[in-house]
C-alpha cells in the first residue's frame, strides 16, 4: 500500500491552489469545473484541497486550521530551505519558525498557509 493523496478542506480551493503554486512552486494537476476540488502535483503523493462547502453537503462540519494550535503539517523537502522560506513569505505565507539547524543535521522552518495549515520547509533527513 502507498499514500496516494492528502486532502485539506478549505474555503476557496482555486485561491489555495494558486497560493501553493506561487509560494512553493507546486504544479496544478487540475481544478474541477465547480471549483470544489483540486490537486497539485508534488511528486509521488498528491496534495489535494476540497471545499468546506462540499464537506458540509456530505453532512459533515469542517474544523478550522489554527496556526497557534497545529494538528498536522505539510512538509516540502528542499536543499535550500532559506530560499524556499523567503519565497513562501514573499507570496503570503506567515512565518511560524525561521530556518533552524537541528542537532541531527536537518534544517527546518515552518510557515502557515492562507488557511492556517502549517507547512514545514526542510532539508532531507540524513539516512
Amino acid at each position: 500500500m502507498r499514500l496516494g493523496y492528502v486532502i485539506h478542506y478549505v474555503k476557496n480551493v482555486a485561491e489555495t491552489l494558486a497560493f501553493y503554486e506561487r509560494a512553493f512552486g507546486c504544479a496544478r494537476k487540475f481544478l474541477t469545473d465547480t471549483g470544489d476540488y483540486g490537486e497539485l502535483d508534488t511528486g509521488e503523493t498528491i496534495l489535494a484541497f476540497a471545499s468546506e462547502k462540499m464537506l458540509r453537503q456530505a453532512g459533515k462540519t469542517p474544523g478550522q486550521a489554527d496556526p497557534k494550535m497545529p494538528v498536522s503539517e505539510i512538509a516540502f523537502v528542499t536543499e535550500d530551505v532559506e530560499a524556499a522560506f523567503t519565497t513562501a513569505l514573499e507570496n503570503g505565507a506567515l512565518s511560524q519558525q525561521d530556518p533552524t539547524q537541528m542537532p541531527w543535521g536537518q534544517t527546518i522552518s515552518y510557515v502557515s498557509d492562507l488557511n492556517g495549515f502549517w507547512v514545514e520547509i526542510c532539508t532531507p533527513v540524513a539516512g
